[in-house]
């Protein structure tokens, strides 16, 4: 139970990978303007990050690390299972929730190129973590995703109701208010730590 929970609290907040190893800045930084919107994203993510780690492992190992060393061929695979894991998403949500895939918009899609989803799939891999450490890494991921989202989702409101400088004003406050976002997650890396040796 303990490693369970270290894994997750490891991956969501010390390994955040949008805060930390900075994967998945773009639907991070698009969608964090309004909380219903965060959330949404962050749910399909989630589902996402999961869904795919569940499918990339065993066809990584089971595959493409058979007999024969089609290993080379892991990006390709990867991002064609996480494009089809992504439409299918879409199609849930056009289906049953469709004020949310509206207001997701262009940034649904996106999924299928964040950075931050193949990235969780190929890191699993490269750490050498089973099946079932791979798949609590990616639900510790998903998490952290949504807690960067919804944190940041109500700085960047925040920061709307303030008056920065001219030059500021825009990206770059946006860009500004990440990096200190950001920062705070370093803090947690030593009391996590410290909590589980």
């Amino acid at each position: 139970m303990k490693n369970l929970i270290f894994v997750i609290l490891t991956a969501a907040i010390t390994n955040n990978y949008v805060l930390v190893k900075f994967l998945g800045i773009c639907p991070f930084l698009g969608v964090s303007k309004k909380l219903d919107q965060a959330v949404g994203m962050s749910l399909a993510v989630i589902f996402v990050e999961v869904l795919a780690t569940a499918v990339t492992w065993p066809i990584y190992h089971l595959l493409l690390a058979g007999r024969i060393d089609f290993t080379y061929m892991e990006t390709i695979v990867f991002i064609l299972v996480i494009a089809a894991l992504v439409q299918l998403v879409e199609i849930v949500l056009k289906k049953y929730v469709p004020s949310l895939h509206k207001s997701l918009g262009v940034y649904l899609p996106l999924i299928t190129t964040n950075c931050g989803v193949l990235g969780v799939t190929m890191n699993n891999i490269a750490d050498g973590f089973n099946y079932a450490d791979s798949l609590l890494t990616a639900v510790g991921c998903g998490l952290g995703f949504f807690l960067a989202m919804v944190l940041f989702s109500g700085v960047r409101s925040l920061v709307e109701e303030s008056e920065p400088p001219k030059s500021f004003e825009g990206l770059p406050i946006t860009l500004i208010s990440a990096a200190i976002v950001s920062l705070a997650f370093y803090g947690f890396a030593g009391i996590i730590t410290k909590l589980f040796g």
